[in-house]
């Protein structure tokens, strides 16, 4: 937080990569990793939802830590035990300890940890998901799509630049900020980029091309959770999502689509939320709102063409160990 209130992103403490080519100290390795998450963080979901789109369920295993945690840092409080079956660990953070007994940086999902040594291999999510995409390739399943094709690459993360600050991370400067001037700058620079989005989405039905790609991925984690947790809890309220029709039936688009919707897990995105941030909600009163049916209704956006999967095929059924409640 700086002195005129904003809030600002600390950057990550395990930003090194795991590659195809040998290196860094973390080749890839099919089964050598565990892909520590929390179904209610953006930052993590994204990283949930191209595993499941590649068809890395099998090269990459995946702990779930639950919805709420403390000083000591993300728990895994929904697995037998109050561990994670697979690392033997109760908090996140003995796995960051693991790799450095003075770590005193934020401990973050999504984590990768080495499952031999049980030190967190990266946490570098700016770079995670490109690299499932670009560097565990020989892991991919038959018939996956390229979400970061070579041709696109550029537009790609331009997109992704700009909303990054204002959407991803605006929803966030919005709701932690301290003053008012920096509440109502980062809600102005957020709503005016939503706008933007939508313009552009009006006549397309993906960010880039006409296929999903790396950006509509980043983008979709916030809008799925803005009418659960931002609208209100964050205080990013000139509309909700469903008050905005192009980017309403674009989210809703998404979430029909397998790796997509049923990776999502509302329940625990609000507890998290309205559960763990004292400052912005001291009662911890979870709200049982919004009603969630509205997701399952028509978006008629396949009338505007494009190819979800590219030359790809859908992923196949959501392994029942990592379902998610349904609201249809």
């Amino acid at each position: 937080m700086t002195p005129q209130g904003v809030f600002e992103r600390e950057p990550v403490g395990m930003a090194e990569r795991i590659l195809a080519d040998g290196s860094s100290r973390w080749p890839v390795e099919a089964g050598r990793y565990r892909l520590v998450v929390a179904r209610a963080c953006p930052w993590a979901h994204r990283s949930v939802i191209v595993r499941r789109l590649l068809g890395l369920e099998g090269a990459i295993s995946m702990g779930i830590a639950g919805p709420l945690h403390d000083e000591r840092s993300w728990r895994f409080h929904l697995d037998p035990g109050d561990r994670d079956p697979v690392l033997g660990i109760e908090y996140l953070g003995e796995a960051y300890r693991a790799a450095d007994p003075d770590f005193d940086a934020g401990i973050t999902v999504p984590a990768l940890v080495d499952v031999a040594s049980g030190q967190v291999a990266t946490n570098g999510f700016a770079d995670l998901t490109k690299d499932f995409s670009t560097q565990w390739t020989a892991h991919h399943r038959p018939g996956a799509p390229d979400l970061y094709p070579e041709r696109h690459r550029a537009e790609i993360d331009e997109m992704i630049d700009s909303f990054y600050d204002s959407v991803n991370n605006g929803v966030y400067r919005c709701g932690f900020a301290s003053t008012q001037e920096a509440y109502e700058q980062a809600y102005g620079e957020l709503f005016d980029r939503l706008d933007a989005l939508s313009d552009h989405l009006a006549g397309r039905r993906y960010l880039v091309g006409d296929t999903i790609t790396e950006a509509d991925v980043r983008l979709w984690v916030t809008l799925v959770r803005f009418d659960s947790a931002y609208h209100g809890h964050f205080k990013c309220n000139r509309h909700k999502l469903t008050e905005m029709p192009v980017l309403w039936a674009y989210a809703r688009d998404l979430f029909a689509t397998p790796g997509f919707g049923d990776t999502t897990d509302f329940v625990q995105v609000k507890q998290h939320y309205y559960g763990v941030h004292d400052s912005i909600n001291p009662s911890g009163v979870v709200p049982l709102g919004p009603d969630l049916r509205g997701w399952l209704t028509p978006h008629g956006r396949d009338e505007l063409g494009g190819r979800p999967f590219g030359d790809g095929t859908p992923p196949g059924p959501v392994a029942e160990a990592e379902r998610v409640p349904s609201i249809g």
